[in-house]
């Protein structure tokens, strides 16, 4: 399930978490974190926080307000026409985010579960690769880490 929250500075954010959670969830959930907390790129979905105090964990990313390339594609908006070019514009911004995990990421991460309802629009329609938890890493990630993300407090939360 994914929320959207309002941090104390007006920021929107999406929260993510499973309403019910078994192992297979739990490690999608590490590797999402393992990999976003390494990775910056703007055509990549940013993860701003988390909480794995509890037994669901929730991850916190900058909220992407366009919904997906699926929707956008399949008329979730029918009032919303989009061009060509734009499309292509879209497509493109995505390899983009695609290249860096292969090409510039140190281990290359692949993705694993690229579709366009894992292609995320934002405010100005460029496109976010997110959905990580399919993705394969190298043996070598696969070690026990810390992240220290800053706390996250007055979180106003809504069904997305």
């Amino acid at each position: 399930m994914v929320y959207k929250g309002i941090v104390k500075d007006n920021m929107p954010i999406a929260i993510k978490r499973c309403a019910l959670i078994d192992e297979r969830q739990k490690k999608e959930f590490g590797q999402e974190l393992l990999i976003l907390s390494k990775i910056n790129h703007k055509n990549i979905v940013k993860l701003v926080g988390c909480c794995l105090e509890v037994e669901v964990p929730i991850l916190v990313y900058e909220f992407i307000p366009n919904g997906t390339l699926f929707e956008l594609i399949h008329g979730k908006n029918q009032a919303l026409q989009i061009s060509f070019s734009s499309l292509l514009r879209i497509a493109h911004e995505a390899a983009e985010g695609l290249n860096f995990l292969h090409s510039y990421a140190s281990p290359p991460i692949i993705h694993g579960d690229v579709k366009s309802a894992n292609i995320l629009l934002d405010s100005n329609y460029m496109a976010k690769v997110s959905d990580f938890g399919a993705s394969i890493l190298p043996f070598c990630m696969h070690r026990v880490f810390v992240l220290n993300m800053p706390a996250t407090t007055n979180l106003q939360s809504t069904v997305l």
